[in-house]
């Protein structure tokens, strides 16, 4: 797909980081857009700053029926879709015996279920529609490597990574196009996305640290705009994988070499984002 103009793009998670990043290139290619949020305050700043027709919903991506909505909403007004984001995403650090069911089941419902019911919403529509489109899931660097205190995070981005291989199989011989975003550290807001989660338990010293971490390796991470960048070059080659980073393809290698040399794993430290 290489022709943007006039087409439609939905976002998920659009109301700020690669989200908002994404819905400027959108705008700046001369695409409608239709985008989706949990926060509305954000989603109304957003489409006032855009020189474009934008349709906004809030949207919480962990319900199916939201997501429905969100689907009919768009093809209500503009008829079709033709670059779906599914990039709707939260971040909570923790032991993996630390971390609360609800706080598991809040990360998985957005991260990984968010991205499910953006394929189940919008998928069926975009084969009847018939015409070339593409899909871009927003997994990350934690997607191909694990590490300490990021268990919910890293779960639910290696399997949006294996769902997404997946999706690229069963459209491979329709009209419609699959990406992965594995982004590096961007400079976003996530890692205090469950900032208010995590004041209602005391937090380790190991995850404070980790958050630490997060956020200075994110606050000089790549700019959401040239991520945005990268994701529309990947569009236009029909590429499924989309890096950010390439400084961490030496990880992803060693990772492999252990799996087939029967290595235990060790942990080198990297900073995850998306």
């Amino acid at each position: 797909m290489q022709a943007f103009e006039n087409k439609v793009a939905v976002i998920t998670g659009a109301g700020s980081g690669i989200g908002e990043g994404l819905a400027h290139r959108c705008a700046q290619e001369g695409m409608r857009l239709v985008l989706a949020d949990i926060n509305a305050q954000r989603l109304e700043a957003l489409a006032g700053a855009l020189a474009t027709e934008t349709v906004v919903q809030v949207t919480d991506v962990s319900h199916a029926d939201a997501v429905e909505a969100l689907a009919a909403l768009a093809y209500d007004h503009f008829g079709q879709v033709d670059l779906l984001f599914n990039n709707a995403g939260v971040l909570i650090g923790g032991a993996c015996w630390e971390v609360p069911l609800k706080d598991w089941r809040w990360i998985l419902d957005i991260n990984l279920m968010g991205v499910v019911h953006g394929i189940q919403a919008f998928v069926p529509r975009m084969l009847a529609q018939g015409t070339p489109a593409h899909i871009v899931n927003t997994s990350s660097l934690a997607g191909l490597l694990a590490a300490p205190l990021m268990g919910p995070y890293t779960v639910g981005k290696q399997a949006v990574l294996a769902l997404t291989e997946t999706l690229h199989y069963e459209l491979a011989e329709t009209p419609i196009g699959v990406s992965v975003l594995c982004p590096g550290p961007i400079a976003t807001a996530i890692a205090g996305s469950g900032g208010d989660r995590q004041s209602q338990v005391q937090q380790s010293e190991g995850q404070k640290q980790l958050m630490q971490f997060l956020n200075d390796g994110i606050r000089q991470g790549m700019s959401p705009a040239d991520c945005a960048s990268l994701v529309f070059d990947a569009i236009g080659k029909d590429q499924f994988w989309i890096f950010t980073h390439e400084d961490f393809k030496p990880e992803y290698q060693s990772r492999i070499d252990d799996i087939l040399n029967n290595r235990n794993p060790v942990y080198t430290q990297y900073t995850v984002g998306d």
